[in-house]
């Protein structure tokens, strides 16, 4: 009989983007931090990414967060996020979702009302607020990368579109920030397809011409990702709104706005002296879910001005699966699982 290996699953989304937490069925990985098992994973076991995140068992627009032992002394836990594009040292969906499920699997105490605990994610160290009610979490809020503008105000020529305006933010990856209204969109569902074409027409014209260097982690690859900025509207004295849309991948537009995207967009109003520390930004993805993104300071690091923010949503369980996956199914065979995915317990 052909080998089996099973993984334990708790699937939850965030704004509409599914993160499928895996919880056991992984065997110990090498890596003294979390950041180091992420580059193991990357450099030597890939495979297990390809298992959840392709056919059959899961799709591009899916997330997978990987519960890790920590190296932090105090964090309950470490997680590497895998995404169709690779591993991204942080996401603020992916946090939601992985604080979220571990609080429901009871990896985390829940405490009824505010309770602060920490994770560990390939970037650091994360500190994380849940808000439970009745037994539920109602939302989290958790750290984003301090965020900071690259490039202002640069132009494009894109093949089929023409002469582009685009700012380059870092926020955990590199993000492009364009003007969706420039570009006629009004950021509804209808655009979607339209708005991915456009993102990766884009992205790749800026990726032909420009790099990117983190200042203080040097080359972190190509730009990945492009942000659609709708209009801002202030809803109240601190308090201001947006429509947007996150490109991540090749036909994949985010269905959240994304903690990411929304701390991006934090670094441009801040550098634009549209915003003082302690305002708020509420994002609106194109299904009309929101994260609120908090800019709760600015400080300098290397040469650059950083913005250091907090992200807000709610993330909901929607399955807890075991998957099954059988060494000689022909749509998994050639993925190498042995050394990293532990083998099904043999069944009575």
């Amino acid at each position: 009989m052909a080998e089996q290996y099973a993984l334990t699953l708790m699937d939850t989304h965030a704004g509409g983007d599914v993160s499928r937490i895996v919880l056991g069925g992984v065997k110990d990985l090498p890596g003294d931090t979390v950041r180091e098992q992420m580059v193991y994973l990357r450099d030597h076991a890939d495979d297990l990414r390809r298992l959840l995140l392709e056919e059959p068992n899961g799709i591009p627009e899916m997330s997978v967060d990987l519960i890790v032992p920590a190296s932090e002394p105090d964090a309950a836990a470490g997680y590497v996020i895998m995404e169709v594009m690779g591993y991204p040292i942080y996401s603020g969906s992916n946090t939601l979702c992985t604080a979220t499920a571990l609080l429901e699997a009871g990896i985390v105490a829940k405490q009824e009302g505010e309770q602060h605990f920490v994770l560990e994610a390939p970037a650091g160290r994360v500190e994380v607020s849940a808000r439970v009610e009745n037994d539920v979490v109602q939302s989290v809020t958790c750290q984003g990368l301090p965020s900071y503008i690259d490039t202002l105000d640069a132009r494009i020529d894109v093949p089929g579109i023409g002469e582009v305006a685009f700012h380059v933010a870092y926020s955990g990856g590199f993000y492009a920030l364009v003007d969706a209204e420039a570009l006629g969109f009004s950021l509804v569902a209808a655009e979607e397809r339209r708005l991915a074409d456009t993102a990766h027409a884009i992205v790749e014209a800026i990726r032909a011409k420009h790099t990117f260097s983190h200042y203080s982690l040097g080359d972190v690859g190509p730009l990945p990702f492009l942000h659609f900025m709708g209009p801002v509207e202030t809803a109240a004295p601190g308090f201001h709104r947006a429509r947007s849309a996150t490109y991540v991948h090749p036909g994949v537009i985010c269905r959240s706005t994304t903690g990411t995207g929304t701390s991006a967009r934090l670094a441009l109003m801040n550098h634009q002296k549209q915003i003082e520390p302690g305002d708020r930004l509420e994002t609106e993805s194109l299904r009309g879910t929101r994260f609120i993104g908090r800019f709760t300071g600015r400080e300098h690091a290397g040469n650059v001005e950083v913005v250091n923010n907090t992200i807000t949503g709610r993330a909901h369980v929607i399955a807890e699966t075991t998957l099954i996956a059988n060494a000689d199914d022909p749509m998994i065979a050639h993925l190498a699982l042995d050394h990293v995915v532990a083998p099904r317990a043999t069944r009575l």
